[in-house]
């Protein structure tokens, strides 16, 4: 397990982020000058369909104002900040890479939205937060580099409260071995990947029952279509974060998505509660 983390923290290093992201941010003029989460959103939502894909989800997990939300694999905090702004709700997210979590602090700063939005180093599998604290739990584009997903997902139904909502939104297996390197992944020893029912056969097992659930790789197909189709992406894009390698595996996703290799399953469970 723990060569498994290291191999995925590596992925994940992104050494000096928080620099060039300073550096990206100068188009919106001063440091001192506060942003708005949505000008943040081509480089901070680090999952297939953006910012569409997260307000989607929020709004089938049902997230409303004072609920308390937890973020897993939290990235640079794109979600989480867009959730507190929308849905003035309370977001905890939390990302096993430290300069992740470094930099998602810094444009939660330059958004405003401390008293909101926090986060924390940890491993999903051991998540550093009380049982039952929590009404919806969101996982995105996580799951594929999680090796223990009985684990991933008890730890998730632990911090919940009994009748919590988890939210998810992954990449799945559909058919053939994917091409590499992928956003998640340079080789298959970091990807561990199910098809969308061992998924949600491993969530129900971990105390869960399903409420909805749905196949959204045509979504984004289209998706990807579209953006081949705009041309060069913005200055602000993922390739900020994770380098100037990501669009070849973005790249790759894409082609597994259209030759149907990987899927993308939305759905929404309910944390039943443990008897007593």
């Amino acid at each position: 397990m723990t060569d498994d983390f290291d191999r995925v923290r590596d992925h994940y290093r992104a050494t000096g982020l928080t620099e060039r992201l300073k550096t990206a941010l100068a188009v919106f003029g001063p440091e001192e000058q506060q942003l708005k989460p949505e000008q943040l959103a081509t480089l901070d939502q680090f999952h297939t369909r953006g910012l569409a894909a997260t307000a989607e989800l929020a709004k089938l997990a049902g997230i409303a104002a004072d609920m308390s939300v937890l973020d897993v694999g939290s990235g640079v905090g794109g979600p989480a900040r867009f959730l507190a702004a929308t849905h003035s709700c309370e977001v905890t997210g939390i990302d096993l890479s430290e300069p992740f979590v470094e930099a998602a602090q810094y444009l939660t700063a330059r958004t405003g939205q401390g008293g909101a939005v926090s986060f924390k180093a940890g491993s999903a599998l051991a998540l550093p937060l009380d049982d039952g604290g929590f009404d919806v739990v969101l996982l995105q584009h996580v799951a594929m580099n999680i090796a223990d997903r009985p684990l991933l997902y008890r730890e998730i139904r632990r911090v919940l409260k009994p009748g919590g909502k988890f939210a998810t939104f992954d990449v799945v297996l559909n058919g053939g071995d994917p091409h590499y390197p992928v956003p998640w992944a340079k080789t298959p020893a970091e990807s561990f990947l199910l098809s969308a029912a061992a998924t949600c056969e491993a969530i129900e097992a971990a105390g869960f029952r399903t409420l909805a659930q749905r196949d959204d790789t045509a979504e984004a197909k289209t998706w990807f279509a579209a953006l081949r189709a705009s041309g060069p992406p913005p200055s602000l894009n993922l390739g900020v974060v994770m380098g100037p390698g990501f669009a070849d595996f973005a790249a790759n996703l894409g082609r597994n998505l259209m030759e149907g290799r990987l899927g993308i399953l939305t759905a929404v469970f309910e944390a039943v509660p443990t008897k007593s």
